[in-house]
C-alpha cells in the first residue's frame, strides 16, 4: 500500500480498501506481517474483539529490540488487557464524566478567553501554537497538579513522542516524562493536595490498587492522552470549517448547533489516524481475510470514518448528518475516556473563535497548511489565522 501523506490521507485509504478493507502490509520489526484495517465494519468488529490483546508486554516479551522506550510508557493503560486494564480504568474514570468535565467549563472558558485576548484583530495567529496546544495542556496539567513552570516542558516532551522516524528522540522523551512524574508524585507524597494525582496517590498508598510503576505510567499516560487528542481535534476542526464556509457561517450564526456539529468534524478529519498497537492471541477472520495468531492488527480510525459503505458521501463535511457512530474515540472496552473532555474544550473554543473573529480565515493557502509527521495521531504542525 503507499504511505498516506499528512495532507490527504484519504486518497490512499479509499484506494487501499477498495482492494480489500483488510490487508497484508509490509513487515516490521518484529519480521511478522501487520493487518492493515481501513473498511468500518471491520474496524469495529476489530476495536470490540477480546482476541486481540492490547498486552504489548507480552507480545514483545523475548523479541530483541534496540529501542530504550520507558517502561511507564511501554506497560500502560492502554497496553493491557481485562482484568488490569478494567482495575486501572476504573481508578481514573470518575474525573471525566459528564458532571465532572460540566465542572471543568468555566475554568476552560477564562483560558480560551485568556488566549484569544492576545490575538488583536487583524493580527496573525498561529492557532495551534497559541490556542490548541495550551488550552488542553492547561486543563490536564490543572487536573494533574503539574506546576505552570513544568508545562512548557511536557509539552515538548509530548510532541517528542508522537515525531514519526525518530525513535530514539521518541525514547529519550518518554525517560524525560516518566522521569518528571516520578518526581512529581515524590513531591506530591510530601505536600499532599486534592487534585487527581493526588487521589492516585492515595489509591496506592492506602490500599495497595496500584503498584508504584503502576502509578507512574497512568499519570504520564493521562498527562499525554489527556491533551495530544485534543490539540489535534481543534487544531483539525478549525481548518474543516475554514475549509466549508458554508459550514462556519452556520456555526457563527447559530453556536447552539456547534456541540450537534462535533461528530460530524471528528468523523471528517479524526485526531487519530490509527489506534494503538493490538495483535491476535488466536487465529481471527477480518473482512475476509484470515489473520494468524501473533500477527500485529493495525486499526485505521481515519480510514474507516471516510467508509462509503457507512457514511453516504464520507468525504463531504454535512454537519446535518448523524456521525455519532464514528470511530475517532475509538469503540468498545478502550475507548477515549477523555472524550466528553475533548468535546467540551472544542465546543467552547470553536464557539469562542467564531464569536470574536467571525471573519477568521487561513493566513495562507489551504496547500500551504503544514501537518504534524506522525502515523499514529494526525494533526497541524501550525495553522496560521486572520482574523
Amino acid at each position: 500500500m503507499t504511505e498516506p501523506t499528512s495532507h490527504d490521507p484519504y486518497t490512499v485509504y479509499t484506494a487501499a480498501r477498495s482492494g480489500r478493507p483488510v490487508e497484508v502490509i509490509s513487515s516490521g520489526p518484529t519480521r511478522r506481517s501487520s493487518y492493515l484495517i481501513t473498511g468500518y465494519a471491520e474496524a469495529r468488529e476489530a476495536l470490540g474483539d477480546a482476541r486481540l490483546s492490547k498486552d504489548t508486554a507480552a507480545f514483545f516479551a523475548g523479541k530483541e529490540s534496540s529501542r530504550t522506550l520507558h517502561p511507564a510508557l511501554a506497560h500502560n493503560m492502554l497496553a493491557s488487557d481485562p482484568p488490569e486494564h478494567t482495575r486501572l480504568r476504573k481508578l481514573v474514570t470518575g474525573a471525566f464524566t459528564t458532571g465532572a468535565v460540566a465542572a471543568l467549563r468555566p475554568a476552560i472558558a477564562r483560558i480560551t478567553d485568556e488566549l484569544l485576548d492576545e490575538w488583536a484583530p487583524g493580527e496573525p495567529f498561529d492557532f495551534v501554537a497559541r490556542l490548541a496546544v495550551p488550552l488542553p495542556v492547561a486543563v490536564i496539567c490543572e487536573l494533574l497538579g503539574v506546576p505552570d513552570e513544568d508545562r512548557p516542558s511536557i509539552r515538548r516532551w509530548s510532541a517528542e513522542l508522537f515525531t514519526a522516524g525518530a525513535p530514539n528522540a521518541i525514547d529519550a522523551a518518554s525517560h524525560s516524562l516518566a522521569t518528571y512524574m516520578t518526581e512529581l508524585v515524590a513531591s506530591k507524597r510530601a505536600h499532599p493536595g486534592t487534585t487527581l494525582l493526588d487521589r492516585l496517590i492515595a489509591a496506592h498508598d492506602g490500599d495497595d490498587a496500584l503498584t508504584e510503576e503502576e502509578l507512574v505510567s497512568l499519570a504520564v499516560l493521562l498527562l499525554v492522552a489527556g491533551h495530544e487528542t485534543t490539540t489535534n481535534f481543534l487544531g483539525n476542526a478549525l481548518l474543516a470549517l475554514l475549509l466549508h464556509p458554508a459550514a462556519k457561517g452556520s456555526l457563527r450564526e447559530h453556536p447552539d448547533q456547534i456541540p450537534a456539529a462535533l461528530d460530524e468534524l471528528l468523523r471528517f478529519d479524526s485526531p487519530v489516524s490509527t489506534a494503538t498497537f493490538r495483535f491476535t492471541t488466536e487465529p481471527i477472520t477480518l473482512g475476509g481475510t484470515d489473520i494468524p495468531a501473533g500477527h500485529p492488527v493495525l486499526v485505521a480510525l481515519g480510514a474507516a470514518n471516510r467508509d462509503s459503505a457507512r457514511f453516504s458521501e464520507p468525504d463531504h463535511l454535512d454537519l446535518d448528518r448523524d456521525a455519532t457512530a464514528h470511530l475517532a474515540f475509538g469503540h468498545g472496552i478502550h475507548r477515549c475516556l477523555g472524550a466528553p473532555l475533548a468535546k467540551a474544550e472544542a465546543e467552547i473554543v470553536l464557539g469562542a473563535v467564531l464569536r470574536r473573529h467571525p471573519s477568521v480565515r487561513l493566513a495562507v493557502a489551504a496547500q500551504d497548511v503544514q501537518w504534524r509527521r506522525t502515523r499514529l495521531v494526525r494533526g497541524l504542525a501550525a495553522l496560521p489565522l486572520l482574523g
